[in-house]
């Protein structure tokens, strides 16, 4: 396949850069391929040579990306697709640090362009991708759960959130939300409906320091490095992505009743300022319940544990936003 090597600056210094374009053809319900069809001719109109790689199912990004740093020489990633498709793609690249990741969202939560402020409209998107003005350094979580580990860019999550990116994954309303272009709202029918059905629990977090804390009845842990997850939730509105540390939110003691009116206002962050909602921030924290909890790295499903450990990698990769 054809592809080009274009001399553009970034910072102070000119490097030579290769864009590998990584597709997600069925990204919103389908919507993928006919985006990239409709891109790919401004790519040709600007005599910008290319190499795209379509996904065919789940883990080829993760393997695309894997192959494509392998050899430890600089590259540029861009990823057209959904938060998913960023996090099999973060998972496979090899050295972070020679790696400069564009995005073109056309997910149904598209939390990474929220909490980035990357263009939502794929031509804008496109455009800051060959003509970066901005490029930040963005830290990488980890999620360790039984010796396993996961990288996460927007968050990971146990209990409550994970449970609702499971039951949205197979969902009739991702599909049918998704053709309406509200495709986020799933996230809060599937949340209204998990939070009648799930238990909270008993929650310990141990932080980097020894610091412990104890939670009862707790509904679910989130571990951010942007502000929002789940389509929107503006969980941890103090979340930097560059500052060495996640933005842990735990949800614990609060009447179901009560859990209905503060889901809401999650969505402009007021839901920080009620009692039960607590906020802390740390490089590393280790979070065990008393049974286990359904886990998710940016929204991707994992099986449940009842211990895992976040933390913030010491490697950043570099991100175009604008």
């Amino acid at each position: 396949m054809p592809y080009c090597v274009r001399t553009t600056g970034l910072g102070d210094k000119t490097v030579t850069a290769e864009y590998d374009f990584i597709v997600n053809p069925k990204a919103r319900s389908g919507m993928g391929e006919m985006i990239w069809k409709r891109l790919e001719p401004e790519l040709k109109k600007r005599r910008i040579l290319h190499r795209v790689h379509m996904t065919t199912g789940q883990g080829d990004a993760e393997k695309t990306s894997r192959k494509l740093t392998s050899g430890g020489e600089r590259h540029i990633l861009v990823v057209l697709g959904g938060d998913g498709t960023i996090n099999e793609a973060v998972n496979g690249i090899q050295v972070p640090e020679k790696t400069t990741l564009g995005y073109i969202p056309i997910g149904s939560s598209n939390d990474f362009a929220r909490g980035l402020g990357i263009p939502k409209e794929p031509e804008e998107a496109l455009d800051a991708v060959l003509a970066p003005k901005k490029i930040i350094k963005m830290d990488i979580g980890e999620l360790t759960r039984e010796g396993k580990t996961r990288r996460f860019l927007v968050s990971a999550g146990m209990g409550l959130d994970a449970a609702v990116c499971h039951e949205v994954c197979v969902s009739k309303w991702k599909a049918i939300l998704n053709k309406l272009g509200l495709g986020k709202f799933s996230y809060t029918i599937v949340a209204l409906h998990r939070l009648m059905k799930d238990k909270p629990v008993d929650m310990t977090l141990t932080a980097e320091d020894g610091t412990c804390r104890k939670f009862e009845r707790t509904y679910f842990a989130a571990f951010m490095n942007l502000k929002y997850e789940g389509g929107g939730f503006k969980f941890c509105p103090e979340a930097v992505p560059g500052d060495g540390m996640l933005d842990v939110m735990v949800v614990s003691g609060i009447s179901k009743l009560k859990m209905l009116f503060v889901l809401p206002s999650a969505f402009w962050g007021g839901h920080v300022k009620v009692k039960g909602v607590t906020t802390v921030k740390c490089a590393e924290v280790t979070a065990e319940a008393d049974c286990p909890m359904p886990l998710h790295t940016d929204g991707e499903p994992g099986f449940s544990r009842r211990a895992v450990k976040a933390a913030v990698l010491p490697e950043k990769l570099s991100v175009i936003v604008s």
